[in-house]
């Protein structure tokens, strides 16, 4: 595994069925640079893996892009 690799887990309150999540996963996996991407129905959780050039700019835009925005962390 490359120590460079960058993860993170968000929630997307508009997962609704197996189909959001394959939508979700097939348009992360287009993103240059995506090297995994799991979702979870139950939890409307997902988390992706990526190493250069992908950024998370760049994975957070084409979420809203197809209507499926991440849950931005709630500051404490």
């Amino acid at each position: 595994m490359d120590e460079h690799m960058n993860t993170k887990t968000f929630r997307i309150p508009n997962i609704g069925c197996d189909g959001c999540i394959r939508t979700i996963q097939n348009e992360l996996r287009d993103v240059p640079g995506v090297i995994s991407v799991q979702a979870d129905l139950a939890t409307k959780t997902v988390t992706v893996a990526w190493n250069d050039p992908a950024r998370w700019d760049a994975i957070r835009a084409r979420l809203i892009e197809i209507n499926y925005p991440p849950e931005e962390p709630i500051a404490l």
